[in-house]
């Protein structure tokens, strides 16, 4: 998988090597198609890998399931990457000043996160 490829392009590029190896003649189950996925993921999706390997039958997942599975953490995390990039921060600097020129700066910083 490429840095910034998605589960659904990379499926899908995936599927299409294998339909043509298969075309040519060569042996090869959906479980090893579904192993082969799960090795060639970026490591972003390490924690995704360990956790379908512990919770799903391997030799009994589906080409589909497994698709379907990547695509819902894929969603989660573009989801919590820009809910952080959309989390509210605000930063303001006052600068009052009393009547002998000598000023005294406040500093307000709000870091409001959407999530919960």
């Amino acid at each position: 998988m490429k840095n910034g490829e998605s589960i659904t392009s990379y499926c899908a590029r995936t599927m299409e090597i294998s339909n043509k190896m298969r075309f040519h003649g060569e042996k090869m189950d959906d479980v090893t198609i579904v192993e082969k996925i799960l090795l060639s993921l970026t490591p972003k999706f390490d924690y995704v890998v360990c956790s379908i390997e512990e919770s799903k039958d391997i030799d009994a997942l589906s080409l589909d399931e497994l698709q379907s599975s990547l695509l819902v953490h894929e969603q989660k995390m573009n989801r919590s990457s820009t809910t952080e990039e959309q989390a509210l921060k605000a930063s303001t600097f006052t600068h009052f000043s009393n009547s002998r020129g000598r000023g005294r700066g406040v500093v307000i910083s709000v870091v409001v996160s959407a999530r919960m």
